[in-house]
């Protein structure tokens, strides 16, 4: 193999490293703006006064 060939398919290995660890960042930021949405949806879901007593009699 020449060199000339062996230095583009390191530039495409590490093109396609860049396209992959640009993917992999979009991916963990949708991922944590995600799980923040349902910490919203939690948080908005609570209410103190249901359950806090129960009736027993029949």
């Amino acid at each position: 193999m020449d060199i000339a060939a062996l230095s583009m398919a390191m530039s495409q290995m590490n093109v396609r490293t860049e396209a992959n660890v640009s993917i992999m960042k979009k991916t963990i930021d949708q991922a944590e703006t995600n799980g923040q949405d349902v910490v919203k949806m939690l948080e908005q879901s609570v209410q103190p006064h249901i359950g806090s007593r129960l009736d027993i009699r029949g």
